[in-house]
């Protein structure tokens, strides 16, 4: 077969690449559509253009996503946000936030998706998940960090430490925090972070599972296996699992 197997591994990379850039740019317009053009004032679509520009998208591709989010670009194409509530193998309860073009091509994509795991109906499982704010950032400080008074302060209601592996957009040897606030309070929060030396990586709302089934490290296998599945559809934005 000569190196047609490196062909192929290439051409899968581009692929995930281009997915990747593709839901950035996505993002880019989903917060500009929900929270404005001007990155100043929306602390999402900061977040979302940074890591856009770490992911060398192009300014005029990211310019173009905030024109059609905010309906001056001549892409009036419109998208409709669309939740899907189901569980993974192993009953690990899942929150899928899509968004598509395409209402009648969506559903049943995400259906068969779940064939591995059931399904839920409107407000089956959200009982199941906290629905808050969630700000993730970065300091360059030492591990003598207080990130409770840090969360006090900048007016969030819980915090977590953060590694790189858990987000690579947080480097190796640095303080990085998730913080979850009110949801109204996540740009405040974004803000005051930002202003006290903390790179903020993340701003949205979304769903934070209240407790976590027991897995062992095949189950885990099979609900990692699952939930890649559905990150790798073009109109998932986010995949909110019970699971650690």
């Amino acid at each position: 077969m000569g190196r047609q197997w490196l062909h192929a591994k290439r051409a899968i990379v581009n692929l995930k690449k281009g997915q990747t850039v593709g839901k950035m740019v996505k993002e880019i317009t989903v917060a500009a559509k929900l929270g404005g053009g001007d990155p100043e004032g929306n602390a999402r679509l900061h977040a979302a253009i940074e890591k856009a520009k770490k992911a060398s998208v192009t300014r005029d591709a990211i310019e173009r996503a905030i024109a059609k989010g905010t309906g001056v670009g001549g892409d009036k194409t419109h998208l409709d946000h669309v939740i899907f509530e189901g569980y993974a193998p192993h009953k690990v309860p899942v929150i899928v936030e899509c968004m598509t073009d395409n209402h009648q091509r969506i559903t049943p994509e995400i259906r068969f998706l779940f064939k591995a795991g059931i399904l839920g109906t409107a407000g089956s499982n959200k009982f199941l998940f906290d629905h808050v704010g969630l700000v993730e950032a970065w300091h360059a400080a030492d591990a003598g960090l207080d990130a409770e008074a840090v969360a006090i302060e900048a007016g969030a209601n819980d915090f977590e430490p953060l590694s790189h592996a858990q987000n690579d957009d947080i480097p190796e040897g640095v303080a990085g925090v998730r913080f979850s606030t009110d949801l109204k309070a996540v740009h405040a929060v974004s803000v005051w972070l930002k202003q006290h030396g903390w790179h903020v990586v993340t701003s949205e709302i979304g769903y934070l599972a209240k407790s976590f089934p027991e897995l062992d490290d095949t189950a885990r296998g099979a609900v990692g296996e699952f939930l890649q599945a559905l990150e790798d559809h073009d109109d998932v934005q986010r995949v909110w699992a019970a699971v650690k």
